[in-house]
């Protein structure tokens, strides 16, 4: 099992923990399952995960100091901290000891595995080796820094949410992607939406990118699917 799939969960309910290692592995995670503060400081010294799900409450080392020895020692793991102290002081000072997201008991399971997966991502992004600070397909280059692209038609500043579509299309190069998926993972519509949001933000990247945008090369319609976006075209 690779370790971008192996999460540490710290909790000491066995029904909340049960319960929640099923429906992550359900998901396809490996789950290692820790119900202290202690056993979960250890574990993490001898092995690597993608991400901790931590609970507040523990005994003896409570998730507060797993959170702030973990960042006093430089380890930068996602800290997804569950707790029943629900209140915004208790959140800010659950983020400011370093855990990265935080949910309130009870929280709905969807979300859940929501967060899960958001997190993952985006720890997979800041994950990208200091050298590959650009991202090239054809003539085309994206800077993933300043966000520009170094284009044919010139120097474009790219606005935040065309970023953030591109960036769901470098990710998952290769597969068709349907019009709800995109809706919903640049946008946070419902998947249902009737738009034609999508189609013109898929017009202006061709604008940008193709050769000829009647013809791309790069982001593709699949009839009846989607689209789907080819880094290396045959």
């Amino acid at each position: 099992m690779e370790a971008k799939n192996t999460l540490l969960l710290v909790e000491d309910e066995p029904h909340i923990a049960e319960g929640l290692a099923f429906n992550l592995e359900e998901e396809g995670y490996h789950v290692t399952h820790v119900d202290s503060g202690e056993k979960a400081l250890n574990a993490l010294t001898t092995n690597h995960y993608a991400l901790v799900i931590l609970d507040l409450t523990l005994p003896g080392i409570d998730g507060l100091e797993v959170c702030d020895q973990l960042r006093e020692q430089g380890n930068q793991i996602p800290i997804l901290m569950l707790t029943a102290r629900g209140t915004e002081q208790d959140r800010i000072t659950g983020l400011s000891k370093g855990a990265d997201d935080y949910l309130a008991k009870p929280f709905n399971l969807k979300e859940f595995l929501l967060r899960v997966a958001g997190l993952l991502r985006r720890t997979n992004w800041q994950q990208t080796p200091p050298e590959k600070k650009t991202y090239q397909f054809g003539n085309n280059q994206i800077d993933l820094e300043t966000d520009q692209a170094f284009t044919e038609n010139g120097i474009i500043q790219l606005t935040e949410l065309e970023m953030k579509m591109l960036r769901v299309f470098f990710e998952q190069e290769g597969k068709v992607l349907s019009r709800g998926k995109l809706l919903k993972q640049v946008w946070g519509m419902s998947p249902e939406t009737e738009t034609r949001t999508l189609d013109n933000f898929i017009v202006r990247l061709r604008k940008y990118f193709e050769i000829d945008p009647a013809k791309p090369l790069y982001f593709r319609t699949v009839r009846g699917r989607g689209y789907r976006f080819i880094q290396n075209p045959d």
